[in-house]
């Protein structure tokens, strides 16, 4: 039912070097505010590595509002958030904005190739926070790409779900989530956290709940 999420080979030293310069934050942090967006909950600064995954991802805003909400977690807690975004975004004229805000370039090989060097990212790092777009375009999307679950799982790390709710102009920040041995349970748990978010609700979260329905029912 779920296809892979879009795959890479990311060097370590690459991704390790990928942090806002400090006033970079604060002015993002400054932008966010202004804008009139507010967070609601507190991204786990007590846990050494995460994977965060944000969503719905439907206007090109997304971008901006994720880089302030990127600057309040990293002032806040005192760590460096590194995301991924597909190559398309570094090449041409504006390649160079999303490089020096700190994105690491996905490009799109094997399966396996991007999801294990993640997982070696986070083994071989005493703390490592990465966050990332499952759905991995605007567009609609029926189906969730789940590489994401596939790092957090063999690497041990828990998810922290993260949703911009446009209907009140807020971040929401879930409590981390460690994947368990039922995939398709731990998907449910992250459509049914989506599912609240105000906005934008794509196809893949009433695709999964509706699996879920029907099973209840037979």
């Amino acid at each position: 039912m779920f296809r892979s999420f879009t795959n890479a080979i990311i060097s370590s030293e690459k991704l390790l070097n990928t942090t806002l310069p400090q006033m970079s934050k604060y002015f993002f942090k400054y932008f966010f505010r202004i804008i009139n967006w507010k967070l609601e909950g507190e991204f786990p600064k007590d846990v050494p590595k995460t994977i965060s995954i944000v969503a719905p991802h439907a206007t090109w805003f997304d971008f901006p509002i994720g880089l302030g909400v990127r600057a309040e977690i990293e002032l806040a807690n005192n760590i460096s958030l590194s995301f991924l975004g597909k190559a398309e975004l570094f090449k041409g004229a504006f390649g160079w904005l999303f490089k020096g805000l700190g994105g690491v370039p996905v490009e799109r090989f094997s399966k396996s190739d991007m999801v294990q060097s993640v997982v070696n990212l986070y083994k071989s790092n005493e703390s490592l926070h990465i966050a990332l777009a499952p759905e991995g375009t605007r567009k609609p999307v029926s189906k969730l790409r789940t590489g994401f679950y596939y790092m957090a799982k063999n690497a041990n790390v828990p998810i922290v779900m993260i949703g911009f709710d446009y209907d009140r102009k807020v971040v929401v920040i879930n409590q981390p989530y460690f994947p368990t041995e039922d995939m398709e349970e731990d998907l449910r748990v992250i459509a049914r956290f989506y599912n609240t978010i105000g906005g934008v609700r794509k196809e893949w979260i009433e695709n999964i709940l509706t699996e879920e329905f029907l099973m209840k029912s037979n």
